[in-house]
């Protein structure tokens, strides 16, 4: 009887608290890494994988995604979690909300989520948890028990619903949303979500560490304000208007509310999700230091590390908050490099084609907001990393250690003995072109169109299941639902 159901060997094993990757094997029993170690016996494997030499890099945990937003959910979870495998990705926590878009209802989440899990089971190729957002009075009570039983250990404000749908301006808060009449989306709501969620942290007193808080920080008032006004000069086009009509200042103001209201209702941990400019990260780092008694984290994707205002393939590029100036990148860059960002993540939302562009095409405004991404994740800051100094070790914290420990995937985010066999293989000398038509996810179209990446994932691993072969995608789904903490 063989010792390793699969030896994967010849890898440069990358880790997040070592400096640089060593030559190992890698053995795997029942879906774990039971042995990291040079020169393996493969006698005492039932399968053997020559990684050549190749990063193993740890799978990556992509922090941030939206499944079912345009399409059916169980649509999305086949798709997209394929084209995730594209890009190094074995876990995916998603954002849900009840109202318009996702599942199209308002409601309880005690009757909401059983049917994003019925939704989403036996469909995905990679592990999935969810992050749902509390938009009424009702949700915010029934945080507890989300945590107690079904594993929901993070929960999420939009800052910018206060008078924003998804795409822009909403004039009937209370339909787009489906909250009942009489409630509002409001400042004060956020205050109340953050006393729900530290309620749930002080009655389970073993989870606190693990149960947290993410908002989109974008402040509604500035941003309309400033839609009129660029619609109303008429002078800049496309992702130029889009990026001005939501400035980074806004960023700024909503970071520094949300900062004061996580001190005032005395919860401690608190995520900024996709910071895209200097001002954004500015605000968040004055926060800190105001509020050290808060436990920060600060998310950046890739697609605004990679992509600005200029060199984003066409419209496809609006996304919530926007594509930046080339300044604002380099500024995030310069923060990751500092280490004053925590993890990296994909904002992958498929919009197909005919959904994100209305009439005219070219108006930025009737745009659906967000596209996919999760496939260029990892090449993509491999890629870019490289050019700027970033160490592997860091692409594995930032990719995989970082969030997996934040969000309670405990056997997540490390390639050690006991941890699931989550692995990537990359080729970091390996020159690409990006095309939509070579992604696994249904989305026709990508702003990332004609980049030259130097990085590819060719194999995936999901537990020790070989999901992506030499660049396919290949078997059946056997992603699992992630209760979180995991046990």
């Amino acid at each position: 009887m063989s010792t390793y159901d699969l030896l994967l060997t010849n890898v440069r094993v990358v880790r997040h608290d070592r400096p640089e990757p060593e030559l190992m094997d890698i053995g795997v029993t029942d879906g774990r890494i039971s042995r990291v170690a040079p020169q393996i016996d493969r006698a005492e494997a039932a399968q053997v994988v020559d990684g050549g030499g190749r990063l193993a890099f740890p799978g990556v945990v992509d922090a941030h995604q939206h499944w079912g937003i345009y399409n059916p959910l169980s649509e999305d979870a086949v798709s997209e979690s394929r084209a995730s495998v594209q890009g190094g990705v074995t876990t995916a926590l998603n954002y849900m909300r009840t109202g318009q878009y996702y599942l199209n209802r308002g409601g309880r989440y005690a009757d909401f989520f059983p049917e994003v899990l019925s939704a989403t089971e036996g469909r995905s190729y990679i592990d999935y948890g969810f992050h749902l957002a509390p938009m009424s009075r009702e949700h915010i009570g029934e945080v507890p028990s989300l945590v107690e039983e079904h594993g929901v250990t993070s929960f999420k404000i939009f800052m910018f619903y206060g008078s924003h749908g998804l795409h822009g301006r909403s004039t009937d808060q209370n339909s787009f949303l489906m909250i009942p009449e009489g409630e509002r989306y409001d400042y004060a709501h956020f205050e109340f979500v953050m006393r729900g969620v530290q309620a749930a942290r002080e009655r389970f007193p073993e989870l606190a560490d693990e149960i947290s808080l993410s908002l989109h920080c974008e402040t509604a008032e500035i941003m309309s304000a400033y839609t009129k006004q660029v619609e109303q000069d008429g002078t800049l086009r496309g992702l130029e208007a889009y990026h001005a009509s939501r400035p980074p200042h806004s960023e700024g103001l909503a970071v520094s509310i949300a900062s004061y209201l996580a001190h005032e209702t005395g919860l401690p941990k608190i995520n900024l999700l996709h910071l895209t400019s200097e001002k954004a990260v500015d605000a968040a780092l004055r926060m800190a230091r105001a509020f050290p008694h808060i436990d920060f984290r600060r998310e950046v994707t890739i697609g605004h590390l990679v992509a600005d205002i200029d060199t984003a393939h066409g419209l496809g590029g609006k996304v919530n908050p926007p594509l930046r100036p080339r300044a604002d990148v380099e500024a995030l860059w310069g923060y990751v490099l500092d280490g004053k960002i925590d993890w990296v993540v994909s904002d992958h939302a498929c919009c197909k084609d005919e959904v994100k562009f209305g009439e005219p095409r070219d108006d930025i405004f009737v745009a659906k907001s967000g596209f996919g991404g999760a496939e260029y994740l990892l090449p993509g800051l491999v890629t870019e990393g490289n050019r700027r100094g970033l160490s592997y070790q860091r692409v594995a914290e930032l990719t995989s250690w970082n969030p997996a420990q934040r969000f309670g995937l405990r056997n997540k985010g490390a390639l050690l003995q006991g941890y699931d066999a989550d692995i990537c293989l990359v080729d970091p000398d390996s020159t690409w072109t990006v095309r939509a038509e070579d992604s696994e996810s249904t989305q026709e179209y990508t702003p990332f169109e004609g980049f030259e990446l130097t990085a590819r994932v060719t194999d995936t691993f999901v537990r020790g299941q070989h999901v992506l072969v030499d660049g396919k995608v290949t078997g059946e789904p056997a992603g699992r639902y992630l209760a979180r903490p995991q046990r």
